[in-house]
């Protein structure tokens, strides 16, 4: 009888008198296929090229065990415990790994196609060059894990740890890690192509160089990523955040941004051609030598609405949007009791205007308040104007003026808007006796509020429009207003300021 045999013998008579402790056993080259050793300490054993195919060692000890080139197709290692324990070109296919324990372990170029991981630990532990196509890993702990040069094509990583992970140079095309975490994780020439990255977070990442045409990104979180030299060609980044991502020299061709936020981005160098950017923020964007030659802005992503760029120095403008603003400024230094009745005001104001979404900067000199209100996009403008100047007494002549500009100006929904904001805001007053009552006290007993003011619009180009001028703004002896208009500004400079809005090209 071989010795090979007669280990096997001795190890399966143990097992079947009740005995679990292996501690150390050496059983390298033993055949163990098909064999129950559930329940069993094989830890510090050394089982270097044993056969262990489509063994039942579930919940098993392997910690620190040698299983260097063992054959464990098919075989049941849940809930086993493998804590640095080395599997180098160890064979895992098929193998049922679920809530197993590899802490440290070692797999360094495994055969470990279509294991199941699910729920597995594998923190810090080492699948360099491992082969892992259509694995099944979600929601396991690859925290620190290494997987460089790892090949996870089409393996599914749903909800999974992969915090601080090392995945250069790794293939995960078509892979589904849809909700996992790449936080700082290290993906440096990675290949994501076509995978399903939706609601995944990548802040901090490294993902210079990686590729990731035609994957899906939609809700994903890539703050402060490096994303430089990236293949994102056709990529959807529908809801994306990318704030102060790095983008340089990325490939962006056709790429879905809509509703993205990119604000911070550095574009240097970034090829935008063909980019869909229906309601993008692009606020403090470095756009250095930025290549695009159209975009698409319809809000359906279908082409309908293409805005093509007639020269570089255009795309770069366009990229280098500012916040849109509403600016009041007051010819009256804001004091305590003024200010205490302006945010009451506004705080109510806001609870039934959803645009009046933040309070206002303000800036008070000996002389003047200028109040900032930032809008959501270039074309909230007009309505944000038309309520945040209602606590003044300047509001009627000045709302007066938006009507009659937006009734000249090609944007047809604004106009219907604004017209409706009047009526409603007129109801407002009457029927809400606390609206009344706020109105009634700031305007009558502050004298901050009956202050002459202007009404300027600052869009995202960094165009300003002049809605409304009191008359008596900056002079000395100010007269009675009551009888008086506001001045319209000339129509070829709202003209200029309606067209500066990119989007109605």
């Amino acid at each position: 009888m071989s010795e090979e045999i007669l280990r096997r013998y001795e190890l399966l008579k143990k097992y079947a008198q009740g005995e679990r402790n292996f501690t150390a056993i050496n059983l390298t080259e033993v055949n163990l296929s098909k064999m129950n050793l559930s329940q069993s300490n094989f830890s510090d054993a050394v089982l270097f090229v044993s056969n262990l195919s489509g063994a039942n060692l579930s919940e098993s000890n392997f910690s620190k065990a040698n299983l260097n080139v063992a054959r464990l197709s098919n075989a049941n290692l849940n809930k086993a415990i493998l804590n640095q324990a080395t599997l180098n070109v160890a064979n895992l296919v098929r193998t049922n790994l679920r809530e197993a324990t590899l802490v440290r372990a070692t797999l360094v170029r495994g055969e470990l196609v279509r294991v199941d991981m699910t729920l597995a630990n594998l923190n810090r532990a080492n699948l360099s060059g491992a082969d892992m196509r259509e694995a099944i890993l979600t929601e396991a702990n690859f925290k620190q894990a290494n997987l460089s040069n790892a090949n996870l094509r089409v393996a599914t990583i749903q909800g999974s740890h992969l915090e601080q992970a090392i995945l250069h140079s790794a293939d995960l095309t078509k892979a589904d890690l849809q909700g996992a975490d790449l936080t700082n994780a290290e993906l440096r020439q990675a290949n994501l192509s076509m995978a399903n990255l939706r609601n995944a977070k990548f802040n901090g990442a490294n993902l210079r160089w990686a590729t990731l045409n035609g994957a899906d990104l939609t809700n994903a979180n890539l703050s402060n990523v490096k994303l430089s030299g990236a293949n994102l060609h056709k990529a959807n980044l529908t809801n994306t955040k990318l704030t102060n991502a790095s983008l340089v020299h990325a490939d962006l061709t056709e790429a879905n941004l809509m509703r993205a936020d990119l604000v911070g981005v550095d574009l240097s160098g970034a090829i935008l051609t063909g980019a869909k950017l229906y309601e993008v923020p692009r606020l403090n964007i470095k756009a250095d030598e930025i290549v695009c030659e159209w975009i698409d802005t319809s809000p359906n992503g279908d082409n309908s609405q293409v805005y093509y760029f007639k020269s570089s120095a255009e795309s770069k403008r366009f990229f280098s949007q500012q916040s849109p603003t509403v600016q009041i400024i007051v010819d009256s230094p804001l004091d305590l009791k003024a200010n205490v009745a302006l945010a009451t005001t506004y705080y109510h104001l806001g609870k039934d205007y959803d645009c009046v979404t933040r309070p206002p900067s303000i800036e008070v000199s000996y002389r003047k308040t200028i109040l900032n209100f930032r809008a959501d996009s270039d074309e909230l403008l007009f309505m944000l104007a038309f309520i945040v100047i209602f606590p003044f007494a300047d509001a009627k002549k000045a709302q007066t003026n938006v009507i009659e500009i937006v009734k000249n100006i090609p944007l047809q929904e604004m106009n219907t808007k604004i017209l409706e904001l009047e009526i409603k805001m007129e109801q407002l007053v009457k029927k809400n006796q606390r609206i009344q009552t706020i109105i009634d006290s700031v305007r009558g007993k502050i004298a901050f509020f009956s202050s002459p003011t202007q009404l300027i619009l600052n869009n995202s180009s960094g165009q300003g429009l002049v809605l409304s001028s009191n008359p008596d703004f900056d002079k000395e002896n100010c007269q009675n207003i009551r009888e008086q208009t506001f001045a319209l500004p000339p129509e070829n400079k709202v003209v200029d300021f309606i067209n500066s809005f990119y989007y109605l090209g």
